[in-house]
């Protein structure tokens, strides 16, 4: 089972997963006294850490060593309030809900079931129980849900559909107005709730501008269960119970927060987030196996399939951000038609970049940042005015979402390398049309959007992002 540790602490093989003697990977930034001077001690591009004195010299200090303890004692990553709502948020709570929904006696007591499962779930546990295909486990994954009293199975890919859409026309909003307004690019995504909790409570005011106000595919889901489904089915929002199955801890934060919860309606957008290795407790607690389970049929409403099969989106494992904001912005830019991305890369497989070039100049430069580390750099860079970079994909988790902390792990004997890779190649082997030539969102976008007008578009859509003051017990520490 994966650990119920936020992606925020744990993050693999790439010297980001933090268990007691290993270094916290933390940037940090102290001004120590020393007599009547003061040192300062910063992080290098190479990700060292050096201690400058008054004359400029520099002094290349060693990785400090924490335990597990005294990490989670500096809660930097999670407030208690937070660390409650999430704790609110598990198997045992889908479970009470359908066994309230079977005792019940009246429908008015009773909760509309709706499940939103991630594409990257449903990779890691074909993967995992040894299926053919993605969409095989999708399938089995309805009949489970369903036969457990769960009313409606959604595909987030449809979710996503709108996410890119709305990705791809604010970076154009933001390239088109870069010479009036500074700090509009580089673009960065918004999608890791690991990577958005980082960023409000560790670079706040300073990074916040630079980050896309487009909604994840689970919030952009939840907009859509408890707005437009909501009003389809004649329902409130508060009688519907929406549930996300995820590959990652962290996105039950994002559901916990404000801004995804409708105030009048007194209903959180997403109501419980489970993770790909949830369910399969879930399945382990039934005493079943996704193996023994009868493939059903699929909810359309929400779903990307075609003749009974899922539909993925070309590019990264976490959403191919890069490459649909990438090939729209240069079509409409610049005019160029990009068939396949050439993608370069730099200090390791977690960190890549893109480039459009035109008569030998670069006019786009994107890039994929997964990792912390590679992101304490990127941000590093960027307040020292040398990234160069008009877009960057960043992800917490190293080899991204498809490796999220909730995923599902290689079984006994089983090499995590090899497992993983099986899990990519599930996900990628879906076919994966523009979200351009989805119809299917179009014509919601018209009939839903179409009619609310631009703010309440707007809220469904977008969201904000704040910065968040950090209790340092009084030390003079900048993180």
């Amino acid at each position: 089972m994966a650990s119920v540790f936020s992606g925020v602490l744990q993050l693999t093989d790439l010297d980001d997963f933090i268990t007691p003697s290993q270094e916290c990977v933390k940037p940090v930034k102290v001004e120590k006294k020393q007599g009547k001077s003061v040192a300062k001690i910063q992080i290098e591009d190479d990700g060292s850490y050096v201690q400058i004195n008054q004359s400029g010299q520099k002094q290349k200090l060693s990785k400090a060593k924490i335990t597990l303890n005294d990490c989670l004692a500096c809660s930097g990553c999670i407030t208690s309030a937070e660390s409650i709502l999430i704790t609110q948020q598990s198997h045992e709570e889908l479970f009470k809900v359908l066994r309230n929904n079977k005792v019940s006696g009246t429908d008015e007591k009773k909760k509309v079931v709706v499940v939103s499962v991630s594409p990257q779930s449903r990779a890691s546990l074909a993967a995992f129980y040894g299926l053919s295909s993605s969409s095989e486990a999708g399938r089995r994954l309805a009949s489970f849900f369903k036969g457990l009293g769960v009313h409606h199975v959604f595909d987030t890919s449809f979710s996503r559909t709108f996410s890119l859409l709305e990705s791809q026309r604010e970076f154009v909003e933001r390239f088109q107005r870069k010479e009036q307004d500074g700090r509009s690019l580089p673009m960065m995504t918004s999608a890791c709730p690991g990577w958005i909790c980082y960023a409000e409570k560790t670079h706040g005011e300073f990074i916040l501008p630079y980050i896309s106000t487009t909604r994840s595919p689970q919030a952009m889901m939840g907009s859509l269960v408890k707005d437009y489904f909501a009003q389809q089915q004649g329902l409130s929002p508060q009688q519907i119970y929406h549930v996300a199955v995820m590959p990652c801890f962290d996105k039950k934060l994002e559901a916990s927060r404000p801004d995804f919860y409708l105030n009048q309606a007194e209903s959180r957008e997403v109501d419980c987030v489970i993770t790909s290795g949830e369910v399969q407790k879930m399945l382990e607690e039934e005493n079943v196996t996704l193996n023994d389970i009868q493939a059903g049929p699929l909810d359309t409403l929400f779903s990307r399939v075609r003749d009974g099969e899922f539909l993925g989106h070309a590019g990264s494992g976490s959403g191919g951000y890069l490459h649909h904001v990438f090939t729209y912005a240069a079509k409409q830019i610049f005019g160029e038609d990009v068939d396949e991305l050439t993608y370069k890369m730099l200090r390791n497989k977690d960190f890549q970049e893109v480039t459009l070039e035109k008569d030998g100049v670069p006019v786009l430069s994107f890039a994929s940042t997964y990792g912390f580390r590679n992101i304490q750099n990127l941000v590093q860079k960027l307040k020292r005015g040398k990234s160069p970079y008009h877009f960057v994909e960043v992800m917490a988790c190293p080899s991204g979402c498809l490796n999220g902390g909730g995923q599902l792990k290689p079984s006994a004997g089983q090499n995590p390398k090899e497992f993983l890779q099986k899990v990519e190649e599930l996900y990628r082997a879906e076919r994966a049309p523009a979200p351009e030539d989805d119809d299917d969102a179009a014509e919601l976008y018209r009939s839903w959007l179409g009619a609310v007008g631009e703010e309440r578009a707007k809220k469904l859509l977008r969201t904000d992002y704040r910065a968040v003051e950090r209790n340092t017990d009084g030390l003079v520490m900048k993180w």
